[in-house]
């Protein structure tokens, strides 16, 4: 829409025809044309606009008529595409293909009667940009205004051609602060992107390699929807009023965006763990607080509380707007989920569980087929079993059993012995041990390790003899021995030592210590002097 908010004043106002005036007080939230010829805008404050345009008119905000005007206007897109997306009351996307292959009309045709159609209805003007993506459409929007439309060729070089001398600020997403950050590199034209990509590649964290390389070939999202209740993130309220340094009366506004924030919350259903509190200097100096809690939120008396703690540590200071906001959303309307807490976490691990008996199956096979074959897995299955387990050291060589189970079913795990007993087996080549992430394995020394035979109904292949190769040495904290084994082969052998033959020994060999001498003192007899050392 077309300066929304001045052209529904003007609507009602028809004297403000021709005049330059601006929708607000402290900051303006729309200006007419009139005024925009001077270079007052939307988000100016009023004693900067009153500058530019010394004869501006000042017109009070009236916001059930803005709704109530963009609700009509709604409703006509609603004809046209219903799922349009709503960026706004006076700015939305829609998704025309399929009204134009059903009404068989060209884009142009279908835009301009829409455009007919809100104006029949509402006597207001709109401006539209047709292009193969929502970006793209949004920057053709402007090119025309007011009343205006504006077609893109849907093929790449007229794409390129469009983009290549685009101000970057023309942009959506690039506002004033990422517009000066882009300067600073050399980048003020959408064609300056391709000119200095290598620096924008080695500075991603800075920039965002992806978004500006997308803007730069005019490929980003065509998909148009409405929002969803599980997309929304955050719920909030503020308002902004003539520089105030009472506290009291700072305080009486952020009870009553608390109020007002808990009644919206209540009537859409929201409830949320975390608070920001964010304030507006009279310097036009923005900063926010934020606090987390590990209860759920919605009370004005909470979130009062809350603004009010946030904000006292801050006095004295003069303010001009104050705003309350709430994250970590949970939908109250919700459905429950079934499969919550505790229940979730049980069924992960029998998803787990099963797919490592699926592998050991696997395993089995292989090893029928072909007994010389590697028992290895491919990455995608070792990605669903442990997700966030990745190797990253190209010299490390992580040991692996396979065939049995991880620790987190230790039924099912073969038991590994250290103590050096005639049932030794070593291990093949071809099998690998599975140690912890940190536990590295050098490729010169070999060890051979003895495996305890599995009881009934333990699943996995038996060990065949070879050498494995080892790093790092473990002291067993109990006997003092050094051991070549993993972590679970030092824990059996811990669990040896505390044995109660371990104890007892230990008990019979300190009852045999010899106590320490004791130093006696004896007395000095009277007559004599001081003995001489």
């Amino acid at each position: 829409m077309d300066a929304f908010y001045a052209n529904v004043e003007l609507l009602d106002n028809p004297d403000l025809a021709g005049k330059p005036f601006g929708v607000g007080h402290g900051m303006l939230c729309t200006a007419s044309y009139e005024a925009r010829k001077y270079g007052v805008r939307s988000g100016m404050p009023g004693f900067i606009a009153t500058k530019l345009c010394p004869g501006l008119i000042f017109v009070p905000l009236h916001h059930s008529r803005y709704t109530e005007l963009s609700e009509v206007v709604m409703s006509v897109l609603c004809r046209y595409d219903p799922t349009f997306f709503a960026a706004g009351c006076d700015e939305a996307y829609l998704n025309i293909t399929n009204y134009c292959k059903t009404h068989g009309l060209r884009a142009t045709q279908c835009v301009q009667e829409l455009r007919e159609a809100v104006f029949k209805e509402t006597k207001l003007t709109a401006s539209a940009g047709i292009a193969p993506t929502k970006m793209l459409a949004k920057i053709c929007s402007d090119k025309n205004k007011p009343n205006g439309q504006f077609e893109l060729s849907f093929d790449s070089h007229s794409i390129l051609s469009f983009l290549r001398d685009l101000s970057i600020r023309k942009v959506p997403g690039v506002g004033r602060v990422n517009e000066r950050l882009l300067e600073s590199i050399g980048i003020k034209t959408c064609g300056d992107i391709f000119t200095h990509r290598a620096t924008i590649y080695l500075m991603d964290k800075q920039f965002g390699s992806r978004f500006l390389f997308r803007t730069y070939l005019g490929v980003t999202s065509n998909v148009v929807k409405p929002l969803t209740r599980e997309e929304k993130k955050s719920i909030g309220a503020e308002r902004t009023f003539a520089p105030c340094r009472d506290k009291v009366q700072i305080l009486d506004k952020l009870n009553e965006i608390a109020v007002e924030l808990e009644k919206d919350m209540t009537e859409n259903g929201w409830a949320g763990r975390t608070v920001t509190l964010k304030c507006k200097l009279d310097t036009y100096q923005v900063f926010t607080r934020a606090q987390s809690f590990h209860r759920w939120l919605i009370k004005k008396e909470d979130l009062f509380a809350i603004g009010k703690e946030l904000i006292v540590p801050e006095f004295p200071l003069t303010v001009r707007l104050i705003g309350l906001r709430v994250t970590n959303l949970k939908d109250l309307r919700a459905p429950p989920d079934p499969v919550i807490g505790i229940k979730h976490f049980f069924e992960s691990l029998k998803d787990i569980q099963c797919c490592k008996r699926i592998r050991t199956d696997l395993n089995h096979r292989e090893c029928d087929a072909d007994p010389m074959a590697s028992h290895e897995v491919s990455d995608d299955v070792l990605d669903e079993a442990m997700s966030d387990f990745h190797e990253t050291d190209k010299n490390v060589t992580y040991l692996n059993f396979e065939g049995h189970t991880t620790a987190d079913d230790p039924e099912e795990d073969a038991l590994i012995s250290l103590d050096t007993t005639p049932q030794t087996h070593s291990v093949a080549s071809s099998e690998k041990l599975r140690l912890a992430p940190h536990v590295k394995l050098k490729r010169d020394a070999s060890y051979s390790v003895s495996v305890k035979p599995p009881s009934k109904g333990t699943i996995g292949p038996s060990i065949s003899s070879e050498t494995v190769d080892e790093e790092g040495l473990n002291d067993c904290p109990i006997c003092g021995k050094t051991l070549r084994t993993d972590n679970q082969g030092l824990n059996s052998h811990v669990d040896f030592c505390l044995s109660r033959a371990a104890i007892r020994q230990a008990h019979a060999e300190a009852t045999n210590i010899v106590k320490a001498p004791t130093v006696s003192f004896k007395p000095i007899s009277k007559g004599k002097g001081k003995s001489k050392k």
